[in-house]
């Protein structure tokens, strides 16, 4: 596996030079049918020609990700949607939301265009999700590659989505063709993906743009949030992240959630000694302004309840963080359910299980 590093930020000339021939090392690994992992604004992604499905079933083989879950394609710019969605499929609903979030996590579901993606993009439907990401590394791999890159998170099926290089590696270390190290993403949660029907919008997975900017965008539009287990286990999900259990832990964990801060840090600490007492190895995943008022063998702060950005920014790998401490038994914290929060939350109850104790 190829190790490609670069770097956006303060370089000079000649390591300019260096950096765009990186880029070009990466893009002709995709346009050869290999997989490449770059970093996104959200997650890595673990890209592949998504016209190829040779190349696709790689990215599914290294990820041991089942067949009936859709992938994301990334685009360098809007104007390759007309070969990748039916005509006249945009409406004006469409083309504001792309205005007002593209380069961005926004993943917007249109109808496919026949014959444009390998079929195992979309899993047999006949949409497809596409969004135009915002990271310089991966916005020049795109324009490099010239290629309609399908791209799930960079991780092992079902594992915390990676925000490192590093956590690439962990997982998948010898089983893709390349991995290009931007250094850590920003959001930290992937993007959310959105579907409008009969002039309403559903959001199918809540991610890096919330509803409440959403609604901005589209004031007299009513907004659905799909409710993670929505999916049941015979049909395929409309986007990733819907259906199978994600961004778990190798410990089992739940979630404890209330309104009365003391009420809910007194239940962790006897649930936490309480398992301490069965031999587990404890661990809890709180915030910043917590932080002290616990006791564990593990006691994690996940960003600050005052910017809950951070708290989606620093998630995925605090939840690594136990695995690597070899944490078996976990309690997280639950934050409140509105602006980025929403997708916090969807990401801690997949990581759980759905395991939740309300307080």
């Amino acid at each position: 596996m190829r190790v490609i590093v670069t770097t956006y930020w303060n370089v000079d000339q000649g390591e300019q030079s260096e950096l765009a021939q990186d880029i070009a090392e990466a893009a002709s690994l995709l346009r050869q049918g290999d997989t490449v992992a770059f970093p996104t604004e959200t997650v890595y992604g673990l890209g592949a020609d998504a016209t190829n499905t040779e190349a696709v079933l790689q990215i599914f083989a290294a990820k041991g990700r089942p067949s009936d879950n859709p992938l994301i394609v990334h685009i360098a710019d809007a104007t390759q949607l007309s070969g990748l969605v039916q005509p006249d499929s945009l409406t004006a609903y469409h083309r504001a939301l792309m205005k007002a979030f593209w380069p961005g996590p926004l993943t917007i579901v249109l109808p496919v265009r026949a014959g444009s993606l390998s079929p195992f993009v979309t899993a047999g439907l006949q949409t497809v999700g596409i969004r135009i990401p915002d990271h310089p590394v991966a916005l020049q791999l795109l324009r490099e590659a010239g290629l309609p890159i399908a791209a799930p998170s960079a991780n092992s099926s079902g594992r915390p989505s990676p925000t490192l290089a590093s956590h690439v590696r962990d997982d998948l270390d010898g089983k893709i063709g390349g991995i290009v190290d931007g250094g850590a993403t920003g959001v930290g949660v992937e993007s959310t993906v959105i579907q409008l029907v009969d002039g309403e919008l559903y959001v199918l997975r809540p991610g890096g743009v919330t509803s409440e900017q959403l609604q901005a965008v589209l004031p007299d539009m009513r907004i659905h949030v799909a409710e993670p287990t929505e999916v049941e286990a015979a049909d395929t999900p409309r986007a990733p992240g819907m259906k199978y259990t994600h961004y778990a832990p190798k410990g089992y964990m739940h979630i404890v959630q209330g309104d009365d801060e003391l009420e809910v840090s007194a239940w962790i600490q006897r649930d936490i000694d309480a398992a301490k007492s069965r031999g587990e190895s404890t661990g809890i995943l709180t915030f910043e302004e917590r932080v002290g008022g616990y006791r564990a063998d593990l006691v994690v702060a996940c960003g600050s309840l005052s910017q809950p950005e951070t708290i989606a920014r620093d998630l995925y790998a605090a939840l690594r963080t136990f695995d690597h401490k070899g944490i078996s038994y976990i309690v997280a914290e639950g934050v409140p359910d509105a602006g980025i929060g929403s997708a916090i939350m969807n990401r801690l109850l997949k990581a759980a299980g759905h395991e939740r104790v309300l307080l």
